[in-house]
C-alpha cells in the first residue's frame, strides 16, 4: 500500500508533469523494448517451446501460436472409386490432349495410381491427426502465453518499422516541454523581461518559418505524381511547429514571473536560442533562392538516423538516472582516502569519463548526462568553481577517439580510405596526449600544495570504502550477464544504449529501497528520496535536454545543407604549395565547422567536401580524421557558440555560473576566465600536435 505522504505527493503532480514526464517515460521504455525486442522475442519462442512443445508427439510451439485450420481433405475416402476416377481422367483418345493425341495410347498403370491415392490418403490422415494433437495442446495457459508472446512480437515489429514515428513523438513531447519551460540553448540565458520577449519572438518567427517549410515540402510531394510513402511525417512536423508557434507567440505577452524587470534589448539578442538562429537564417536563405521545402528536406535526414537520435535520448536518460543514485559518491569514496588534489582527482575523473563518452559518441551528450556529477565531485574535492566548470566543459572531449565511439564508426562507414581498427588504434594515443596535457596544464596552475596521504593510511581506507560499492558492482554484473546469457546480447557499442538505462533503473530501485540518509548537501538537492519521484525527476530533466539538444542537432543538419547548397565549399582551394599549408587550412576549417555544427552532421559534410582535398594533397586519411575529431572538440569549446560551454551552463545552472564569476572578479585574467582558458589551451595544444607532429615525423 502507498504511504499517505507518497500518495499525496503522487496526486499533487502538476498537469505539466503528467503531460511531459509520463509520455516521455512511456516512449523511452518503448524504445528499450524495441531495442531488445528481437533478443527477447527469440527467448520467448524458446521458452514457449520448452513449456508447451512436445518433440515425442511432433508438436512444436510455432504450431501452437495460432489456432489450426481443420484440414479440408477426407481422411476415409473410397479408395477404389478414387483410383477409377483418376484412371478415367488419365485416358483419352483421338487427339483430345493438348499435344495432338501424341500420348493418347499410353497404357494406364492402375497399381501406380492406387499407390499414389493411398499415399494421399495417408497424408490426409496424418494432417487430421496432427490437427487433433495441436487442438489438444491448446490449453488456457497456452492461450495466455501466446497472447503475450504474439503481442510482444507485434509491438516489437511495429516499433522497428516505425522508428521515425517514435523519434518524432519523442521530439514532439520534448520540444513542447522545452518551449514551455524556456529551456533553450542560447549564448546567454533569458533573465529579464526583454530577454524573454526577444527569445519568444524569435521562436515564434522560427517555428512559423518551419511550418512554411514543412507545408511546402508536403505540397511539393503531393503534386509530384509519386505517392507519398509516409504522409503522417509531414502532419506531425506541421502540427508540432504550429503548436510551438502558438506557444511562443503567447509567451511574447505572458512573460514568466521569475523575469527581472527591464533589461537591455541589445543583450537580449544573445538570449535568442541557437535553434531559432539556425531556423531563421536557413529559411531565409532557401526562400530567397526559391526553394522553400529545402529546410524541411534536410531536417528529415534526422529520421534516416532515427536509431542514433533515439540512442542519444537513452544516453541522456541514463545520465539523469545516474544522478539519482549514490554510485558516483561511493566510487569516489574509494579515492578520497588518498586526499588527492582537486587537479589530480579531476584528472582521474576525466580518464574514467572517457569510457562512457566513447559509447555516446558525442561530447555534448556526455556533458548533459554526467556534467553535474563531475562538477559537484570536483567541487567536493576542493576545486574552485572556475576549475570545476572547465573540467565539466571538456569532460566529454577526451573520449570521442576511443573504442567503440559511434562517431568513429560513422567516419569509417563514409570513408573507405580508413578502418575503425586504424582510427581506434591511433585514437588511443590521441587520448593519452590530450589527457596528459590537461593534467600538466592543471598542475602548472595549481593554487595550493597538497600532500597526498601515505599508502599505509590510504589503502586501509580504500578497502573499507569498497564494501558499500560491492552490491552495486554485483547488480551491474548481474544485469550484464543476464543480457549475455539469457538474451545472448553482449554489452557493446550497439547494445549499450539499451542495456545502460536498464542497469540504472535497477540501481535506482536498489538505491531507493535502501533509502540512504548520508549524502552531500549539494548532491542531495538533486537526488530525490522515493523511487517514483526519482524516476520522474530524471525523466523531467531528460525531456528538457532532449528537446533543446536534438532539435538543435536537427537544425544543424539543415545548416550543413545550407553550406553545401551555397557553394562555399567549392571556393576552397584544392591544390596547395605544400602539405603544411594544406593542413593549416584544414585545421582552421574544421574548427570553424565544429563551432556551428553537431558532430554527426559535420562528419557527413566533411566526408563529401574537405576529405577529398586532404587526400589529394598527400595527407594520410587516418591522420586527417584524427585531426578532424580533435578540431571538432576545440570548436565546441570556442566562442561565439562554444556548445559544450553552453551545455555546461545549462546543466549546472545560472546561479552557480554567477557564483563562479563573482568569486574571481578581483583576480588576475587567467583566474577570471579559467573555465574558458584551460579547456581551450588543452585542445589547442593537442590539435597542433596531432595535426603537425606527424608531418615532422614523415619528413615532409
Amino acid at each position: 500500500m502507498m504511504h499517505s505522504s507518497s500518495k499525496t505527493a503522487f496526486m499533487n503532480r502538476t498537469w505539466g508533469e503528467w503531460l511531459s514526464s509520463l509520455p516521455m517515460f512511456a516512449l523511452l521504455m518503448l524504445t528499450l523494448v524495441i531495442g531488445t525486442g528481437e533478443m527477447v522475442h527469440g527467448q520467448l519462442l524458446r521458452m514457449g517451446e520448452r513449456l508447451f512443445g512436445n518433440p515425442s508427439d511432433g508438436v512444436q510451439y510455432f504450431m501452437l501460436r495460432a489456432d489450426p485450420s481443420v484440414p479440408t481433405c477426407n481422411p476415409h475416402p473410397d479408395i477404389n472409386a478414387l483410383v477409377q476416377q483418376q484412371a478415367a481422367g488419365n485416358t483419352g483418345g483421338g487427339g483430345g490432349d493438348d499435344f495432338g493425341g501424341l500420348f493418347a495410347n499410353a497404357p494406364v498403370d492402375l497399381a501406380a495410381i492406387r499407390e499414389s491415392v493411398q499415399k494421399s490418403v495417408l497424408l490426409c490422415q496424418q494432417q487430421h491427426l496432427m490437427h487433433d494433437k495441436i487442438v489438444h495442446y491448446i490449453t488456457p495457459s497456452l492461450r495466455a502465453y501466446r497472447a503475450f508472446e504474439t503481442s510482444f512480437f507485434w509491438l516489437f515489429h511495429f516499433g522497428m518499422d516505425n522508428r521515425p514515428l517514435l523519434l518524432l513523438l519523442v521530439v514532439f513531447v520534448a520540444s513542447l516541454t522545452t518551449t514551455l519551460s524556456h529551456h533553450h540553448i542560447s549564448l546567454r540565458p533569458a533573465r529579464s523581461v526583454a530577454d524573454f520577449r526577444t527569445q519568444s519572438l524569435a521562436m515564434t518567427i522560427a517555428n512559423a518559418l518551419l511550418v512554411v517549410a514543412t507545408s511546402s515540402h508536403l505540397w511539393s510531394d503531393m503534386h509530384s505524381g509519386v505517392p507519398i510513402d509516409k504522409p503522417w511525417i509531414f502532419w506531425i512536423w506541421i502540427s508540432m511547429f504550429s503548436l510551438l508557434t502558438l506557444i511562443s507567440a503567447y509567451q511574447v505577452i505572458a512573460v514568466p514571473a521569475r523575469a527581472e524587470t527591464g533589461g537591455s534589448w541589445g543583450k537580449a539578442l544573445l538570449s535568442i536560442p541557437l535553434y531559432a538562429f539556425m531556423a531563421i537564417n536557413g529559411s531565409l536563405y532557401f526562400m530567397t533562392h526559391g526553394d522553400r521545402p529545402a529546410l524541411s528536406i534536410y531536417m528529415n535526414q534526422m529520421l534516416d538516423l532515427s536509431n542514433i537520435f533515439l540512442n542519444l535520448a537513452l544516453y541522456i536518460w541514463t545520465g539523469m538516472l545516474l544522478k539519482q543514485t549514490r554510485v558516483v559518491d561511493l566510487f569516489l569514496d574509494i579515492l578520497r582516502p588518498w586526499k588527492f588534489s582537486p587537479e589530480m582527482l579531476t584528472y582521474i575523473i576525466l580518464l574514467a569519463a572517457a569510457v562512457p563518452t566513447a559509447y555516446t559518441g558525442a561530447s555534448g551528450i556526455f556533458v548533459i548526462a554526467a556534467g553535474p556529477l563531475i562538477y559537484h565531485e570536483v567541487r567536493h574535492a576542493g576545486g574552485s568553481r572556475q576549475f570545476a566548470l572547465a573540467a565539466t566543459a571538456m569532460s566529454g572531449s577526451l573520449g570521442v577517439v576511443l573504442r567503440p565511439c559511434l562517431l568513429v564508426v560513422l567516419i569509417a562507414a563514409l570513408n573507405k580510405e580508413v578502418t575503425t581498427a586504424q582510427l581506434f588504434h591511433w585514437g588511443f594515443w590521441v587520448f593519452l596526449l590530450t589527457s596528459t596535457l590537461f593534467f600538466i596544464i592543471s598542475q602548472l596552475h595549481r593554487t595550493r600544495r597538497v600532500q597526498i596521504e601515505r599508502a599505509s593510511v590510504a589503502i586501509p581506507g580504500m578497502i573499507r570504502n569498497c564494501a558499500p560499492v560491492v552490491p552495486y558492482i554485483m547488480i551491474i554484473a548481474m544485469v550484464v550477464l543476464a543480457y549475455r546469457f539469457l538474451l545472448n546480447t553482449p554489452l557493446n557499442e550497439f547494445t549499450a544504449p539499451v542495456i545502460m538505462p536498464i542497469i540504472l533503473l535497477v540501481l535506482v530501485v536498489f538505491d531507493k529501497i535502501r533509502r540512504p540518509t548520508a549524502a552531500n548537501s549539494e548532491r542531495r538537492s538533486e537526488r530525490r528520496t522515493g523511487l517514483e519521484e526519482s524516476v520522474r525527476y530524471a525523466t523531467n530533466e531528460t525531456t528538457g535536454h532532449i528537446g533543446a539538444l536534438i532539435m538543435l542537432m536537427c537544425l544543424s543538419l539543415s545548416m550543413g545543407g545550407l553550406v553545401e547548397r551555397s557553394g562555399i565549399m567549392d571556393l576552397a582551394p584544392t591544390h596547395f604549395p605544400n602539405i603544411w599549408l594544406a593542413m593549416a587550412f584544414l585545421v582552421v576549417t574544421k574548427v570553424i565547422v565544429g563551432m556551428v555544427m553537431d558532430p554527426f552532421g559535420a562528419v557527413i559534410l566533411v566526408s563529401g567536401t574537405l576529405a577529398p582535398i586532404a587526400y589529394h594533397n598527400g595527407i594520410n586519411p587516418v591522420h586527417f580524421w584524427m585531426m578532424v575529431l580533435v578540431a571538432f572538440e576545440l570548436g565546441y569549446l570556442l566562442p561565439p557558440v562554444a556548445l559544450n560551454q553552453l551545455l555546461t551552463r545549462q546543466v549546472i545552472g545560472e546561479d552557480e555560473i554567477d557564483k563562479a564569476d563573482h568569486e574571481v572578479r578581483h583576480l588576475r585574467f587567467f583566474r577570471r576566465y579559467e573555465r574558458w582558458i584551460v579547456p581551450v589551451m588543452v585542445m589547442t595544444i593537442g590539435l597542433a600536435i596531432v595535426a603537425f607532429a606527424p608531418l615532422f615525423m614523415v619528413g615532409k
